[in-house]
C-alpha cells in the first residue's frame, strides 16, 4: 500500500513540532525491528530520518554514503549490525534520548 505524500508531510511536520512524538517514532522503529518486523522498522526509521536529520547529514555523521543509507533503509535493504547500530546511536544522540533493551517480566 502506497503512502500518500500528504501523510508523509503530516508525519514530518508533527516530528518537527513535537519532540515527544519524534522520540516515540524513533522508539517505535527500534522496537519494531527488535520484535522481528525488520521491514516495518526500517520504514519507520526511514521516515524518522527524513523528518529529522536527513540522509545527507546522517551520511556525514556516520561516514556512510547517503545512497548506501537510503538503500539500507529501503524495502530491500539489509543493514549490517555495525551500520545499523551506528545510525541508531547517532539518532538517539541527536534526539537527546537513550533507549535500553530490558527483558519483559514473566
Amino acid at each position: 500500500m502506497a503512502v500518500t505524500k500528504s501523510f508523509k508531510e503530516l508525519v514530518q511536520r508533527r516530528v518537527s513540532e513535537d519532540k515527544a512524538f519524534a522520540a516515540a517514532l524513533l522508539r517505535e522503529g527500534i522496537d519494531t525491528m527488535l520484535a522481528g518486523d525488520i521491514d516495518a522498522g526500517k520504514a519507520v526509521l526511514r521516515d524518522y530520518i527524513k523528518a529529522t536529520v536527513g540522509f545527507e547529514k546522517l551520511s556525514e555523521a556516520t561516514a556512510t554514503p547517503a545512497k548506501s543509507l537510503i538503500r539500507m533503509f529501503g524495502p530491500r535493504g539489509n543493514p549490517q549490525a555495525r551500520n545499523l547500530f551506528g545510525v541508531i546511536g547517532y539518532l538517539q544522540k541527536q534526539a537527546g534520548v537513550e533507549f535500553h533493551v530490558m527483558p519483559q517480566p514473566r
